[in-house]
């Protein structure tokens, strides 16, 4: 077994990323580092030895790899699929449930959502993975989650901003 010490410094790997990722205002961009956080995610809870973790950071990849291509409902099923089919064969404990809860969650928002929206689903799906992390002792998927929550909280403030600006004609400027 590797050394905890080694799958703690991956998952702080994934705490930058996951800063870098919900910062993004473009949703292409946000698309692109997810992808990177996503497979190290998954090298992350390998090593911790946490199997639905790695299957929902696996799926997540693959999800948001082919999300850049597609916003198909079909594409969306069949990651959702994925995701429960994999709870019902992995899963022994209900907690062990939570990342592929985050995992389906945000994997509707990536195929059907964008703006504010999209990160009101990856609030969610944060939540469940947050819980996740605390559980299995992921210092740096704890971190990454907290942060996330909150990062995106100041996006969708920036992005509601951003749509207000737009909405002000000028004559409501004077």
């Amino acid at each position: 077994m590797v050394n905890e010490n080694v799958a703690q410094a991956i998952g702080l790997v994934s705490f930058l990323l996951g800063l870098s990722t919900f910062y993004q205002k473009d949703d292409k961009k946000l698309k692109v580092v997810m992808l990177m956080l996503n497979v190290n995610h998954l090298i992350h809870f390998v090593l911790l030895g946490s199997i639905t973790s790695a299957i929902g950071a696996l799926i997540s990849a693959l999800r948001t790899g082919t999300s850049m291509y597609t916003k198909s409902l079909w594409a969306a099923g069949l990651f959702i699929a994925l995701a429960v089919g994999s709870g019902i064969g992995f899963a022994q404990h209900w907690y062990q449930l939570l990342p592929l809860a985050g995992t389906i969650i945000g994997t509707y928002s990536i195929f059907r959502l964008n703006g504010i929206a999209l990160r009101v689903g990856f609030l969610l799906g944060a939540a469940c993975w947050l819980t996740n992390n605390l559980i299995i002792g992921s210092i740096g998927g704890s971190l990454m989650e907290i942060s996330v929550i909150g990062i995106n909280l100041v996006t969708i403030f920036r992005l509601y901003q951003d749509n207000a600006k737009c909405k002000i004609t000028p004559q409501q400027q004077e």
